[in-house]
């Protein structure tokens, strides 16, 4: 069942980008973390998009790491939020209720594993893109940490 679940996700997401399924339930989840509803950490984060202009909301979770808090691309660097954060130089709003401008700074890969490890732990419907389980030593995660862009989230207030 499990294994079904997993296969369920990656088609979902075929070639890692949404597909019409995806994008309805990422609009519920945008909707719902905006708003601050649902699960702890799920964002609403809104970037400038890089060939539009416009505002792209989209939904991320974003998990606390040894005091700071970080967005994790479960898709990989070729994700849309990712290539519009770069675009934009960092600068976002993150929507948990009120938003929050931000500023999102790059980790680089090899400090990438320990919140990577983190990630997959706390965000359930990430696991069937990242190739590692939860309980993995951090040393199968320093493996593909290239291949899943971290950021943090610079500016957010304290709670």
């Amino acid at each position: 069942m499990l294994r079904l679940a997993y296969r369920l996700k990656r088609w979902i997401y075929r070639g890692d980008r949404p597909g019409a399924v995806a994008r309805a339930l990422n609009g519920y989840w945008r909707w719902k973390y905006a708003t601050a509803r649902g699960r702890t950490g799920g964002v609403t984060l809104c970037v400038r998009g890089r060939r539009s202009g416009r505002t792209i909301a989209f939904p991320v979770m974003m998990v606390s790491h040894r005091g700071g808090w970080y967005v994790v691309s479960m898709l990989g660097a070729g994700a849309n939020w990712v290539r519009n954060v770069r675009a934009a130089g960092g600068r976002a709003v993150i929507r948990r209720g009120r938003p929050f401008g931000v500023r999102l700074e790059e980790v680089p890969p090899d400090r990438r594993a320990s919140v990577l490890k983190e990630y997959v732990r706390a965000a359930p419907g990430a696991r069937p893109h990242v190739p590692v389980p939860p309980g993995a030593p951090l040393g199968r995660f320093e493996e593909i940490a290239a291949d899943f862009p971290v950021f943090e989230v610079i500016g957010l207030p304290a709670r």
